[in-house]
């Protein structure tokens, strides 16, 4: 069963595999952080053909949404031959409720100047099995496969992939499928016992260094908190081959 169903051109349904962590009664943001990225794509793909990659995800989450379908609009902000900068809302019941501000930029071969110091972490084949879902209520997280290993409060490598598709019956791209997985960094390195302290994201962004490969999706997490109610959570991607990228999210941190 896929995360949602398309209903409408621009309506998606979602299902079980939705419901959030917070709050069984709403929505697991993530979900709906990959169908924004993939309607990015869809309407980059029916406007042009010259193959801009997606190198920015960047997200502010307004508020909780129902368990119930939303609407997503995409328009440019930004036209360009060699760059373009899109935004994507998701909205419920004419409220909008998720934005996307996306960067998409011309692929060029820089295969010789490509590097990173960002440091590797131990496969999935090296980390054991978590039980994620004993620490967070709600259908995503259940949804999820995930390998840890904890390094202390606040600090922690895992591996995360579903069997689940994005949106059922229609083709969705790798970095779409990762976009709805990655709003998981913030429950994978906890700080606190989240039964009695809330630590909600505000935001996501993410930076890509190239197009995510397929198989499981990595992340070297680290979750700070500040002495006056504010967080962040700070994540470093991989896929298999590799470091892939960076995210952060903003937290407001409520004893």
């Amino acid at each position: 069963m896929a995360y949602w169903h398309r209903t409408a051109p621009h309506t998606f349904a979602p299902t079980e595999h939705v419901g959030g962590a917070w709050d069984r009664a709403t929505q697991h943001i993530a979900p709906a952080l990959g169908v924004l990225a993939h309607e990015v794509e869809r309407h980059r793909d029916a406007r042009r053909s010259d193959g801009l990659v997606v190198s920015r995800l960047s997200y502010d989450i307004l508020g909780t949404v129902p368990i119930e379908p939303i609407d997503v609009v995409v328009e440019v902000l930004r036209p360009g031959r060699t760059i373009e900068l899109v935004q994507a809302t998701a909205s419920f019941a004419g409220r909008p409720v998720v934005l996307l501000r996306a960067w998409l930029a011309e692929p060029y071969d820089t295969t010789p100047l490509a590097g990173t110091d960002l440091p590797s972490i131990p496969g999935p084949d090296e980390m054991e099995p978590w039980d994620m879902a004993g620490l967070w209520a709600g259908g995503f997280i259940a949804s999820l496969e995930v390998r840890r290993t904890a390094l202390g409060p606040g600090r922690s490598m895992v591996w995360v992939r579903t069997p689940h598709p994005l949106v059922a019956d229609e083709p969705v791209s790798r970095l779409a499928s990762v976009a709805g997985l990655v709003d998981v960094t913030n429950g994978i390195a906890v700080r606190t016992d989240p039964a009695e302290v809330a630590f909600p994201n505000l935001d996501l962004t993410a930076h890509f260094l190239h197009a995510p490969a397929e198989g499981w999706l990595g992340l070297d997490t680290t979750q700070s908190y500040g002495a006056g109610g504010i967080g962040v959570t700070s994540s470093k991607m991989h896929d298999e081959n590799g470091p892939l990228g960076t995210i952060a999210q903003t937290l407001t941190v409520r004893p």
